[in-house]
């Protein structure tokens, strides 16, 4: 095979690699957000010949994020936020159930059916805060520091979420 040959047939093998690579990278897992769970009940409704509830869910994928690093104060030894809080983006899970209903409400209404999407949940993990026993330099004292009682501080966690659900009844929801 002559060399023209050869270098063509490499640049074709990796324009062809490059854009299955691109095609594959366009949807990491990562970037998803969520991933389906669904419940497998066909089997089951096929084999007793009855209709059972469908049943679904999402779990959400956690991303931790970038901790606010310690803040320099004036007149203290040792930064404010010593143990940072750590940021984590993830959701409640959802669900998704549709089930069937005697046709007690009448014929337009023999189905139920819930749906709890997955919702965004950002949270903040413990962070810690203290300082030393000793203040900053003193000039009054030729540079020797002053004796404080020393502190320490729980930063709590945070949590927020705004979960939401629909109910629904219908037919054939």
């Amino acid at each position: 095979m002559k060399s023209t040959t050869r270098g063509t047939l490499a640049a074709v093998i990796t324009c062809v690699a490059a854009a299955t690579g691109a095609a594959v990278s366009v949807t990491p897992a990562a970037a998803i957000g969520t991933v389906p769970v669904p419940v497998p009940l066909d089997g089951v409704e096929k084999s007793l010949n009855v209709e059972l509830p469908t049943v679904g869910g999402e779990i959400p994928l956690p991303t931790p994020g970038a901790p606010e690093g310690p803040r320099f104060v004036e007149g203290r030894l040792i930064p404010d936020r010593v143990v940072p809080q750590l940021p984590v983006a993830a959701g409640l899970p959802g669900l998704g159930l549709r089930a069937p209903l005697p046709e007690v409400l009448g014929a337009d209404f023999n189905h139920v059916g819930l749906d709890a999407p997955a919702s965004d949940l950002r949270t903040q993990g413990p962070g810690l805060a203290l300082d030393a026993p000793l203040t900053a330099p003193n000039p009054d004292r030729f540079g020797l520091p002053d004796l404080q009682a020393p502190q320490v501080g729980v930063i709590t966690p945070v949590l927020q979420a705004v979960p939401g659900a629909d109910l629904g009844l219908g037919e054939g929801l």
